[in-house]
């Protein structure tokens, strides 16, 4: 059976699974659907046309589905959704969508969103991600699958952070980051890619090896960028890991150039591998 907290404050028109858990202090709106086995622990909102998925978990003080920090905005119909099983920490903010974009703001399943991380209006999240600690994301900001975001970093809108790309602490991305690309520094620059991230998730040491290659190829060899990527694409065109970057950077609907390549000197490594990325 559900069991609300008496302090809990549900509109009417909301629609709750029959076990949910509604502790002291909620604010639920009137648009707002919450799906089987979902908790919100005590002071949370959730407001607008804002669906939580199957297992959801929010710790106090987070607001979910709010209006979008846009003065463009006037209260037209968007939404926001979380995927099941996510977890949303303390202190967190999920704007729903402003009417520039695809109308949802969207975080994947099995993410994880620690205290006071910021995901601003039309952001879509894949399944997996995960934000720690003070994360700023901007508007139409999209995170692929698996990828993980350092704390404090700042994301500037519309930017693409690839499939398991690692962000570093206190980055400050203001381009695309290719898919497994490890980034560092304010502005971020390219200095790696996620190695332990991808063995994690099962890619083999052949296939690192083959992404190292292409990586410095594309990266960091002389030569003008486009030829670079002709060569790639050719050479590596049996490479799954390899064509997913190049598809990255070919993608037509892009908004932002791509992450400058950098390095880092030896006292900022503090023990990180920077061929390798020895990433999350």
């Amino acid at each position: 059976m559900a069991q609300i907290h008496p302090s809990a404050v549900i509109a009417a028109g909301a629609q709750l699974a029959d076990d949910v858990r509604i502790g002291p202090f909620c604010s639920i709106g009137p648009e707002a659907v919450l799906e089987a086995g979902v908790e919100l622990v005590s002071h949370v909102v959730v407001d607008g046309a804002t669906r939580i998925g199957a297992g959801v978990r929010i710790l106090p003080f987070a607001s979910i589905g709010t209006p979008p920090q846009d003065t463009k905005y006037k209260g037209e119909p968007t939404r926001c959704e979380l995927g099941a099983r996510t977890l949303v920490r303390e202190g967190c903010t999920i704007h729903r969508a402003s009417v520039g974009g695809s109308g949802v703001t969207s975080v994947g399943a099995g993410c994880m969103l620690m205290a006071q991380a910021h995901v601003a209006h039309d952001c879509v999240l894949g399944d997996g991600v995960i934000l720690a600690n003070n994360v700023m994301l901007g508007g139409h900001v999209h995170v692929g699958e698996g990828a993980f975001v350092g704390g404090g970093a700042a994301v500037f809108q519309t930017v693409r952070v690839g499939r398991l790309a690692m962000v570093s602490g206190l980055a400050g991305v203001t381009n695309d980051v290719p898919p497994f690309g490890y980034v560092f520094g304010l502005p971020a620059r390219l200095v790696g890619f996620n190695k332990i991230g991808l063995l994690r998730r099962g890619a083999t040491r052949e296939q690192l090896r083959t992404l190292r290659v292409a990586n410095n190829l594309l990266f960091k060899d002389p030569g003008e960028f486009a030829a670079k990527l002709a060569q790639a694409e050719e050479r590596y065109a049996g490479e799954p890991l390899v064509m997913e970057i190049i598809a990255f950077i070919r993608d037509a609907s892009r908004r932002r150039q791509l992450v400058r390549p950098g390095r880092m000197t030896a006292p900022e490594l503090g023990g990180v591998d920077e061929e390798n990325g020895e990433g999350a």
